[in-house]
């Protein structure tokens, strides 16, 4: 099969991922992608995509991707990892609403209800306006933590 994006790693470059692989620093992923950027490189032992997937456990798929990354981002993105595009979305509910989920929950249910079910519980918290949304799956969560 013909390569579209093809591995040439610079003497620096090579010296990187072999300090990387040699010192065990950083994630394993990193160490991975070293593995795998050392063998795919044509100017070094040039594996076909199958052989390193096999070596290391990996779908083909992600050598593919990870050759891809190399050539159109760069040496940078494609040893050290992409950064996230959208930050992670912070909690809805801060100690002091999670008390007051917590409260409401082992009060009284509403009239014509036996139990308070998640989503009862959600439709209250955005009625007392503890916040503007929040789905039943974040107000189980919520009830469901442990301190151990």
């Amino acid at each position: 099969m013909i390569k579209k994006y093809i591995v040439r790693l610079s003497r620096t470059e090579r010296q990187e991922l072999l300090e990387a692989v040699k010192s065990l620093k950083g994630s394993s992923q990193k160490a991975r992608r070293a593995r795998i950027l050392l063998k795919a490189d044509v100017n070094g032992p040039g594996w076909t995509d199958a052989k390193i997937a096999d070596a290391f456990s990996c779908q083909i798929q992600t050598i593919e991707n990870l050759r891809k990354r190399l050539v159109t981002e760069g040496f940078e993105p494609a040893f050290h990892g992409k950064k996230r595009e959208t930050p992670p979305v912070l909690k809805k509910l801060d100690g002091k609403k999670e008390a007051k989920l917590i409260a409401i929950r082992l009060g009284k249910p509403p009239k014509g209800f036996a139990n308070w079910s998640l989503r009862l519980l959600a439709e209250r918290v955005v009625e007392l306006g503890l916040t503007d949304t929040i789905s039943h799956e974040t107000v189980r969560k919520t009830l469901k933590k442990r301190h151990d």
